[in-house]
């Protein structure tokens, strides 16, 4: 098995806000991440597929149209937008990264497997700041 990965840049804003709580809950729980006026990051995704290499090509999945289906799925959606605002499949969600990463693995698993019917979406980071990221295998 082999693992091939794709790193993507994003820039976004979002709030970290649940509706069903007091506005004192919020910023208790939030912090400055319940900003009414929301805040942002430059946000790196990490995208990892694994499969075995095409006898034809040796290439896993071509990183190019890898890259080309991660921008056209994800960072066009994304990229300078507010993703509780803008962003389609974050519509009625919280703007965690923890929620952010699974939905994008939604999106991309199948596409993925589309193109490349021998690999699969292996793994997802999405780091938020220099301190904090999130790490998914679509479990």
């Amino acid at each position: 098995m082999i693992y091939v990965s794709r790193k993507e840049h994003f820039n976004a804003a979002h709030q970290l806000w649940n509706y069903g709580w007091s506005a004192e809950k919020n910023f208790e729980t939030f912090g400055p991440c319940a900003n009414p006026n929301f805040h942002g990051h430059n946000f790196d995704l990490f995208v990892t597929v694994k499969g075995t290499p095409d006898p034809q090509t040796g290439f896993v999945i071509d990183l190019k149209i890898l890259g080309d289906i991660i921008k056209a799925e994800v960072i066009d959606k994304v990229d300078h937008k507010n993703l509780n605002l803008d962003v389609d499949f974050m519509t009625g969600k919280m703007a965690s990264c923890e929620v952010i990463v699974i939905e994008i693995w939604r999106i991309l698993a199948p596409k993925i497997q589309e193109y490349a019917p021998n690999a699969r979406l292996h793994y997802l980071k999405l780091v938020e700041t220099p301190k904090n990221f999130v790490e998914y295998y679509g479990e």
